[in-house]
């Protein structure tokens, strides 16, 4: 009975986008199409088709660029890693860490190559260290999903919330190069929800509290007593929806 989680893991360029789902989101810098009035140069190329999800002639007219920097050696990388190519990925990660030690996106999306092999000790090293060089709410993101995949729910939580105070809508971005997913069971998908519910209705975020609520319920979370006495929810428990939920039993998804 497993169930998708979503975790979105990527970073590209030097610019940064929430996305993870929980888990973990992608950073983009695709730049739309200049006037026609100039050429495209081949990175602008790569860029539209990346956009399109056109990943294999991406990879093809990044390639064909006989000055690669670090930001297109990333970018090849992201590309391979959409066509779960993770090999390939990590090596152009590589190469642009190894032409800017500074990197922070390509250390990143290392990270992100050893999240998805289920090496979650390596993906928090990674994370941290692109930490160190840019305090980035995406970043955060990845990392507090890695301790989650690791149970570890309070280093999870603690970088889940330094994420929420750099971009307060961080875990509701979408990306615009898709989602990796992982699987996780329902458990633990309840429990994330929960957190999240938990982070919201810390923030005074109403709505998007009883939303996450309302979903860790239906996905079976079995300690509904802590919704009943922590501190954090103690301004839903005056409104009529939180009641009925906890009155009722949710249908499980």
């Amino acid at each position: 009975m497993g169930s998708r989680f979503f975790a979105v893991v990527f970073a590209a360029g030097v610019c940064s986008a929430a996305l993870a789902q929980a888990g973990n989101s992608l950073v983009d810098n695709t730049r739309t199409a200049p006037p026609p009035t100039r050429q495209l140069t081949t990175e602008e190329r790569g860029d539209i088709l990346m956009a399109r999800k056109m990943y294999r002639e991406a990879i093809e007219t990044f390639q064909s660029d006989p000055h690669k920097t670090a930001v297109i050696y990333d970018k090849i990388g992201i590309a391979y890693h959409q066509l779960q190519q993770l090999d390939n990925a990590k090596k152009n990660y590589e190469k642009a860490v190894k032409l800017q030690h500074n990197y922070a996106e390509a250390l990143n999306n290392i990270g992100t190559v050893y999240y998805a092999r289920k090496n979650y000790r390596r993906a928090i090293s990674y994370y941290k260290r692109a930490l160190k060089i840019s305090a980035s709410a995406s970043i955060y993101s990845n990392l507090g999903t890695a301790y989650f995949a690791r149970k570890q729910y309070k280093l999870a939580t603690d970088a889940y919330q330094e994420a929420l105070n750099l971009d307060p809508d961080v875990f509701e971005h979408k990306s615009n190069y898709g989602t990796l997913l992982e699987d996780r069971n329902v458990e633990e998908r309840a429990r994330f929800h929960y957190y999240l519910a938990k982070m919201y209705a810390k923030a005074g975020r109403t709505e998007l509290a009883m939303q996450y609520v309302r979903k860790c319920l239906e996905e079976g979370f079995k300690e509904k007593k802590k919704l009943e006495e922590e501190p954090e929810f103690q301004a839903l428990r005056n409104l009529d929806e939180f009641k009925e939920l906890m009155a009722a039993e949710p249908r499980v998804l």
